[in-house]
């Protein structure tokens, strides 16, 4: 079995392989086409072929190209009013000759809506009414008979995702883009923001640099985190204090340490974060300078949150 499953596994990495050797200007010019169109991305393809698409159309959509897959045959029973002379079309089929998908070239080619089609046979009439036609044929299938779909379904799933990804490059799609298409899960904890965690407006703890330290201690414990930033008239962080400031300060002063202020005591320069960068970010830093706590400024330096560890882990982050 394992024998079975190594001669496998070699067939279709070397039917990808051979993609790599085989790219041209042609798939340069797919990637043009679909970041061209103004509609969406249209997948079809029969049995395995079918399948393939299915994936391939989330995948787009989720890299940020729309895309939808259509059944060739019930493209043909109504369906294929979903497609628009704005939208491209995506056409898998490993012969080139695969009926359904053939009836639909007429009706695609009057309503005028680019075709690309992935294929192993450059020489069939899908490959040759097609815009665009892309060479997807393997040398032998993983099937020991020859016969079941394996290295050939895997070369065109392994090319569409290379567009998809050319895609995602050509049109600059930014890990924040992704974020806002995946906001649960496993992944969506990856990609969230600052500003999805951070504690913002009344809950941020806050105080000008001339305030008593016996009302930043208050302020410390009234927001429950442990720490409080120290602020200008602007609202621009000079400094933090934390809990284990506090406890430090009065070992060395006592009680005159109420005397003080809060611009006395705190550190300057606090470490801060942009809202808009990934709360891994944030984790990241927090454990690298050994902190609990980032303050959140915008663009201006201007103080709008404040993340805390705390918050991290009712994410499941960590």
């Amino acid at each position: 079995m394992q024998q079975i499953a190594h001669r496998v596994l070699l067939i279709e990495a070397a039917a990808i392989e051979r993609l790599a050797s085989r790219l041209d200007e042609g798939f340069v010019k797919a990637v043009d086409m679909i970041a061209a169109g103004h509609g969406r991305l249209i997948c079809t393809g029969m049995g395995k072929s079918g399948i393939i698409c299915q994936k391939l159309a989330a995948t787009f959509t989720s890299t940020g190209t729309p895309s939808h897959f259509l059944h060739p045959a019930e493209a043909i029973h109504g369906d294929l009013g979903m497609v628009r002379g704005d939208d491209v079309v995506l056409a898998i089929s490993y012969s080139g000759e695969t009926e359904e998908l053939l009836r639909l070239l007429e009706v695609l080619k009057r309503i005028g809506t680019p075709l690309i089609s992935l294929t192993g046979n450059l020489q069939s009439t899908l490959a040759r009414q097609s815009d665009v036609a892309l060479d997807v044929g393997v040398e032998q299938e993983a099937c020991p008979m020859g016969l079941a779909p394996t290295a050939s379904t895997t070369a065109a799933l392994a090319m569409g995702d290379a567009l998809a990804m050319a895609l995602m490059e050509r049109k600059g799609f930014r890990p924040e883009d992704f974020a806002e298409l995946h906001p649960g899960g496993e992944l969506g904890r990856k990609l969230l923001r600052v500003d999805a965690v951070m504690h913002a407006g009344d809950d941020i703890p806050a105080v000008p640099r001339d305030t008593h330290m016996k009302d930043v201690i208050y302020e410390i414990s009234r927001k429950g985190l442990g720490v409080t930033a120290v602020i200008d008239a602007d609202h621009r962080p000079l400094g933090i204090i934390t809990d284990g400031d506090l406890r430090r300060l009065l070992e060395r002063h006592g009680g005159s340490l109420l005397d003080h202020s809060a611009g006395q005591c705190m550190h300057e320069n606090p470490r801060t974060i942009r809202p808009d960068e990934l709360a891994t970010t944030a984790l990241r830093l927090m454990e690298e300078r050994r902190i609990t706590s980032l303050l959140v400024t915008d663009l201006s330096g201007l103080l709008v949150g404040i993340v805390h560890l705390h918050d991290l882990w009712r994410t499941e982050m960590i």
